[in-house]
Parts: C-alpha cells; sequence; structure tokens
C-alpha cells in the first residue's frame, strides 16, 4: 500500500511538472460553436473557442463587400492556431520577464512559453479554452453576444480564481463595441486582456498593409530589451519611425526596424486615464476606402505588423505571410507586474478590471 501512495504521488508529481495541471490536458465542458451579429451590412461571425472573432464583413467605397479579418475555414483550425489569429488573450497580455512576479510578498512562477518569458497568458491562455455563452441576441437595435469564462486559481501559474466576461455589440451605423470585465473571487491577481484581431482593410486576402495609412495616437512607447520585455522606461516618438501622430504609410519605415522585423512595441496613448474612452488609432485603405477608428479605455496599444506570420493557410486557401494585417491590441502595459511605475494591472475582490474598445468603419471615396 505505501508502494502504491509512492506510485501516486510520483505520477501527480510528473502530471503537474508535465504543464497537465496547467492545461495542456484540457477538456472542454462546453460545446463550440459558432455565432453572427447582423446590423446593416456589417455581419461579424464568432467562436467561443478564445471569443474569437473569426470574420468581419464590411462594405468598400463602391458597396462590394469582403472579410477584412484574417482566420481559417473552420473552428478546428483555431485550436492548432499559434499566431492567436482574432482571440482573446489572457489571463495577462503580452509578456512577463522571467515568467515570474513578486505580489504581497509572494512569488509566483509561471508557465513560460516563450523562452524564459510568459507571453498571452501561457501554454493554454484564454485564447485556447472554450467560453460559455452567456448571451445571444442577434437582432433588434444592439445585435449582442457574451462569452464567460472561470479561470481557475493555479491556471499557468496565476493566483486567485477569475470570473472573465467579454460582450461584443454592433452598434449605430457600423460600430463594434467591445467591452470585457475581469473579477477576482478570492486573491489579487493581475488581469490585461487584449482582443488580438489581424485586420486587412484591403480584405484579408488582398496581400500586405504596407500601403495602408495609420494614425496612432501616443506621443511615447515603452522602450523593450531583445527579448521583447520592456525596460522601465518611455521614449518619445518624434523623429523615429515610430512616429505616427500624423497619418502614415505602414511601409514608409518599416524595414529600419530590422530586430523585430517591423512593427511590434506597445504604445502610451495621450488622453485621460479612467474609464473614458480615447482615441487610439486610426487606419485607412485608400484602394477600398474603408477606414477603421478605434477607440479605448486602456492606457496603450500594441501595433503589430503580423511580422512573423510564415506560411500560414487561411480562409479560402489564402496563404497569409509576413504583413498580411496588422494588430491593434490595446491593454495595459506589458510587464506591468514588474514595473511599478507603470500602471497597475492587479485586480482585487473589491476592485474590478473593465476595459472597452470601440471600433468604427467607415469609407471615403
Amino acid at each position: 500500500m505505501a508502494n502504491i501512495s509512492v506510485l501516486l504521488c510520483l505520477v501527480i508529481t510528473i502530471l503537474v511538472a508535465s504543464g497537465f495541471a496547467n492545461g495542456s490536458g484540457y477538456e472542454p465542458k462546453e460545446k463550440i460553436g459558432v455565432y453572427e451579429l447582423k446590423k446593416g451590412d456589417l455581419s461579424v461571425k464568432f467562436t467561443n473557442w478564445g471569443a474569437t472573432i473569426i470574420s468581419l464583413i464590411l462594405p468598400d467605397k463602391n458597396g462590394k463587400l469582403a472579410d477584412v479579418v484574417l482566420g481559417y475555414d473552420s473552428v478546428n483550425e483555431y485550436k492548432n492556431d499559434t499566431s492567436y489569429i482574432g482571440a482573446i488573450v489572457g489571463r495577462v497580455a503580452n509578456r512577463i520577464g522571467g515568467a515570474q512576479f513578486t505580489l504581497n510578498g509572494t512569488r509566483y512562477k509561471l508557465v513560460a512559453n516563450e523562452g524564459k518569458n510568459i507571453l498571452h497568458g501561457g501554454l493554454r491562455g484564454f485564447s485556447d479554452v472554450v467560453w460559455k455563452v452567456k448571451k445571444y441576441k442577434n437582432g433588434g437595435h444592439t445585435p449582442s453576444i457574451a462569452f464567460t469564462y472561470h479561470s481557475a486559481d493555479g491556471e499557468q501559474g496565476f493566483p486567485g480564481d477569475v470570473i472573465v466576461t467579454v460582450t461584443y455589440t454592433l452598434l449605430g451605423d457600423k460600430q463594434l463595441s467591445i467591452k470585457m470585465t475581469a473579477k477576482a473571487l478570492n486573491k489579487p491577481t493581475p488581469v490585461n486582456l487584449a482582443q488580438h484581431t489581424y485586420w486587412n482593410l484591403g480584405g484579408h486576402n488582398s496581400g500586405n498593409i504596407l500601403s495602408q495609412h495609420i494614425q496612432i495616437f501616443g506621443s511615447k512607447i515603452t522602450l523593450v530589451d531583445k527579448g521583447l520585455i520592456p525596460t522601465g522606461k518611455f521614449a518619445s516618438v518624434n523623429g523615429t519611425p515610430y512616429d505616427f501622430l500624423k497619418p502614415q504609410v505602414v511601409g514608409s519605415r518599416i524595414d529600419k526596424l530590422k530586430a523585430t522585423k517591423g512593427y511590434d512595441i506597445n504604445y502610451v496613448l495621450d488622453g485621460p486615464a479612467g474609464n473614458k474612452l480615447k482615441r487610439a488609432a486610426v487606419v485607412h485603405d485608400s484602394k477600398s476606402g474603408r477606414m477603421l477608428e478605434l477607440s479605448t479605455n486602456a492606457p496603450g496599444v500594441q501595433f503589430y505588423t503580423s511580422n512573423y506570420l510564415q506560411d500560414v493557410k487561411g480562409k479560402g486557401g489564402c496563404v497569409y505571410q509576413p504583413r498580411a494585417a496588422l494588430c491593434l491590441e490595446t491593454q495595459g502595459f506589458p510587464d506591468a507586474v514588474n514595473h511599478p511605475n507603470f500602471p497597475s494591472t492587479i485586480v482585487t475582490p473589491t476592485k474590478s478590471y473593465k476595459h472597452y474598445m470601440l471600433f468604427k468603419f467607415s469609407t471615403t471615396a
């Protein structure tokens, strides 16, 4: 009997060490489905795998419809995705240096998945779990869908149970609202969610985004080391390839960024802190006339030009390559848990998390 107990302990130890307890043996409880919201000539499809946007169809200046987000033909393909295409990422988006942090005197070791660091929540972050459909209304003036997920204490090494809800709503004339909330049930914990859609306003299969124009309302960036971990310092964008305070062609200076093969940096957004929305970015594709305006209450936005997409087989057989799309991930600052001078990303049972994004789509002649 003693030998059996020792053997059981050994098996449990091996399972924990191998990551089974942190999600690699994940068994979904909810069914995976596809859901659509439609209002006028804007239609968006989602799956509850990762609370993911899988298509967003918009007219161009001539009324021709096109899907302007990268994605896959089937939900099953999202399960094998390694680029977080269209998904909600968390518990903590972006990177945490050394996959560890100290909170209230306790050192937490997380599940590293990018060398020694953790990216977008670990080996199985929120992008790789099945969310529960809490509410679904495809009709009326404000079609909406709400996904919720219970992240358990110890998941990927993070402390405390957290209930996360993401609500997508179509508003007004071609507007998509995204509301992300999180409540810590029993322990303080970092929470920093991001929506990781890959945008190409010319259409997901139209080639690269280098000729599109972008304006980013951030006059500073958070400096990073070679591993893209923030140093804790800020730098002005003035006179650098990162300066998009006025609209610029995406590809006009991108080749100067050889270390990252393109843009992959957090902008410190100008404007008020708190829950009031401020402008984050405007993107315009002159060929189609489509325009995207993004507002948020988050302090930062990660501008990423899909530098590491490589031979990714997407919708309709389209093969996505580097710079096929751009991401605008509004967020708290990366690695904020290890930089006291950054805005806090800690939530507690008495302090919840609220993150808003508002996309306004339009066309110009």
